[in-house]
């Protein structure tokens, strides 16, 4: 009873530098930048798509998708691509702020469709950098920036992989 105890208390021994080399190139080698940045536009557009939605169907602007699109992403980013560096979480981030933007002009465009004479797909149609940029300063509202923030964060924190305890021992052998 004593020593099962003892063993689930004790710390982990620390690796050599060696060891240490050895299991970053193991991890390094199963990182995938590609897919890492493919899984990351994919979970934004859902993201985006999901949050214009919720506007359209509540009739409320909701700054927390914002939060949940940044997990979202960040977890797409660190689980197909499987990265330890830190581009993955500036792709993760990136995705993140994209994601962000786009669910609030998708909102935009899917509140005038149910008001205006155009359907959404004719609103989308329509759009030019310059109709982007007008919709965007209309419904930006100063507490977008906290909740945009949270969402790159998120995407930066999430998108990298931190192996467990357990992994690297695992790889170690």
């Amino acid at each position: 009873m004593f020593e099962s105890l003892a063993a689930a208390t004790a710390q982990p021994r620390m690796m050599e530098p060696a060891e240490q080399a050895l299991v970053l190139e193991r991890l390094r080698s199963e990182q995938n930048l590609g897919a890492g940045i493919a899984a990351g536009i994919v979970a934004s557009a859902g993201g985006a798509a999901a949050w214009a939605l919720v506007t359209v169907f509540t009739h409320f602007q909701v700054g927390w998708m914002a939060v949940g699109v940044g997990f979202l992403v960040g977890y797409a980013v660190r689980t197909f691509g499987k990265g330890i560096d830190r581009a993955f979480g500036f792709v993760g981030a990136g995705c993140a702020l994209l994601g962000c933007l786009a669910g609030n002009l998708l909102a935009a465009c899917g509140v005038e469709a149910q008001v205006g004479d155009l359907g959404f797909f004719g609103i989308l149609s329509r759009l030019n950098l310059d109709t982007i940029g007008r919709i965007m300063s209309v419904t930006f509202q100063p507490m977008d920036l906290l909740f945009y923030g949270i969402a790159v964060y998120q995407g930066f924190k999430l998108s990298v992989r931190r192996p467990s305890v357990e992994e690297l021992t695992r790889l170690k052998g």
